[in-house]
């Protein structure tokens, strides 16, 4: 009752001060599995997937003030997907997988929003590896390798001297702790999605492995903040 309490809150327009609130306490509560059975519904995904900015819409992330709740939202759906197998079943009916990608398009170019990019290629990491329909569903119709790889990409500042080699410079700064947790979600997710990518049939699947295998070198030439967490990436 508690969730469905602080859902039905969630789904009117409020404050967002209260929204993050709200989604905290959700947060926690996700974590056990007991508590989800009731709640995994359509409705109460689709409200938190609304607030992740989950949808179809083009609009850039432009309001900062927005960017907690799409992060604890974020946090949420994670939490729920991992715990509960109606929730795994109900993120391919309700094509969550494509509405990341449209989110982690629309972080491409955007500054301050490494929390969101990094959740959403958790959320990524996490149906691909729990959900083969949704694994098949990046890899062939959502051009999720190029995507993820691009992601990864950003993440790590790759600049290019040719078109498969990196730009190397040994003196350049460790990546920040963001930084280093968003590649590792990228390469966590692009592990799950190249799976089963024994056999490359296209000119185009040639042109992303070769690219791809350039920023994965680049990656193991690259300094986490700690020695732990370089450990991690590599």
């Amino acid at each position: 009752k508690l969730c469905e309490g602080i859902l039905n809150i969630l789904e009117k327009d409020t404050k967002t001060s209260c929204q993050v609130a709200c989604l905290e306490a959700l947060r926690i509560l996700s974590r056990d599995k007991k508590v989800l059975v009731p709640v995994t519904t359509k409705r109460n995904m689709q409200i938190l997937m609304r607030l992740a900015k989950l949808d179809t819409v083009k609009d850039p992330l432009e309001r900062a003030s927005e960017f907690p709740v799409i992060v604890e939202a974020l946090k949420c759906l994670c939490n729920i997907i991992f715990n509960s197998a109606v929730a795994q079943e109900l993120s391919l009916e309700l094509n969550l997988a494509a509405m990341l990608c449209s989110l982690l398009g629309k972080c491409k170019d955007q500054q301050f929003v490494d929390d969101i990019k990094c959740f959403a290629l958790r959320l990524l990491f996490l149906l691909s590896l729990l959900h083969t329909d949704i694994r098949s569903q990046l890899r062939q119709e959502l051009q999720g390798v190029q995507v993820l790889t691009q992601a990864l990409e950003s993440s790590l500042s790759v600049r290019w001297t040719e078109e498969y080699k990196a730009a190397e410079d040994r003196d350049r700064p460790p990546l920040s702790l963001q930084e280093t947790d968003c590649a590792i979600e990228a390469l966590k997710a692009l592990f799950n999605v190249t799976l089963d990518s024994w056999n490359v049939h296209s000119e185009n699947e040639s042109h992303q492995f070769r690219y791809m295998a350039a920023i994965l070198r680049h990656c193991l030439l690259t300094m986490g903040p700690t020695e732990d967490k370089t450990e991690e990436l590599h």
